[in-house]
């Protein structure tokens, strides 16, 4: 679907979910998310993706790396807003690159890939993307692609529980270039 030097972002396929879970499952990975989880929340996470390629022809991509085949994460573009939230029908990017990859630019490459791809084939704004506060790296690569804080797009994520730490939302946005 999408080429970068290094990179294929592609559709998901049924036989990925193992290792997309032996992947995201391990506590650094899963530090930001409240830690590791049952192979099913992947699975369904996954199903939503495949789901989204269905129905808008875009998604949260597999990553592959070109040279090896290897599955070394998620990243794309998807229709990822809340209901009740102030980020309804935002087109948001996210990512999720493995361990093993981790410094290598691969997150950033994925990610600038998607947002060309993004303003090529969609109308849409503005890009967006949340994550928790304490996840420094995830917004530091969200101002290095040049989104800025929109603090009054924050919002409590809907499948965490009142006063749980990783539902606090902070929002970062990049407006569709001139």
């Amino acid at each position: 679907m999408i080429e970068t030097e290094r990179l294929l972002l592609r559709p998901w396929r049924e036989e990925d979910k193992p290792a997309f879970h032996a992947l995201a499952n391990t506590p650094r990975m899963m530090a930001h998310f409240g830690g590791p989880v049952a192979r099913a929340r992947h699975d369904a996470i996954i199903d939503r993706q495949i789901a989204q390629q269905s129905v808008h022809g875009h998604c949260m991509w597999a990553v592959e790396m070109r040279d090896s085949g290897a599955l070394a994460g998620i990243c794309g573009v998807r229709i990822g807003g809340h209901p009740g939230t102030p980020v309804p029908e935002e087109l948001e990017i996210g990512w999720r690159i493995g361990e093993r990859w981790w410094g290598q630019g691969i997150a950033r490459e994925a990610a600038e890939a998607s947002i060309a791809w993004g303003w090529a084939n969609t109308d849409r704004p503005r890009i967006a993307a949340w994550t928790v506060i304490g996840n420094s790296r995830s917004w530091g690569l969200m101002d290095r692609l040049g989104m800025r804080r929109r603090a009054d797009l924050d919002f409590r994520h809907p499948d965490y529980a009142p006063g749980d730490p990783f539902g606090a939302m902070i929002v970062y946005a990049l407006d569709r270039p001139a």
